[in-house]
């Protein structure tokens, strides 16, 4: 994994773990790995994904089983959308509307431009 600079790792982390319940690679009440085997899989410290894993238990989209380890709730991909969606609306979007205006790209063009990504993504599946 490449980390970004601008966000913190422990973020970072959490939108790798968020991917893979989205995707689901990861299933509701499927458990998850260990903070070791994550930490040793991304090459941080375990500490970084500890806390990763802490944030994304308040968040309500990991539960731990004491003893046994950390699970994704039923709850997972409703939070992981809301949370993304509003970061998305709030952080990423002005910046890429400022782009469009910039670049004088017309909302047809991203639509044009969206329908394509749509069913070039699909043919995969």
């Amino acid at each position: 994994m490449e980390f970004k600079s601008k966000d913190a790792i422990y973020l970072q982390i959490a939108d790798y773990v968020n991917e893979h319940i989205l995707l689901g690679r990861w299933a509701v009440n499927e458990k998850i790995p260990s903070v070791r085997e994550l930490a040793a899989d991304l090459q941080v410290n375990p500490n970084t994904v500890m806390r990763t894993y802490e944030h994304l238990q308040q968040s309500g989209i990991i539960f731990n089983k004491r003893g046994i380890g950390f699970f994704v709730s039923e709850q997972a991909k409703r939070h992981i959308k809301k949370q993304q969606r509003e970061r998305f609306l709030e952080r990423d979007l002005p910046s890429f509307f400022r782009n469009m205006y910039l670049l004088g790209i017309s909302p047809d063009e991203i639509t044009e431009r969206y329908q394509v990504y749509l069913k070039e993504s699909h043919e995969d599946e």
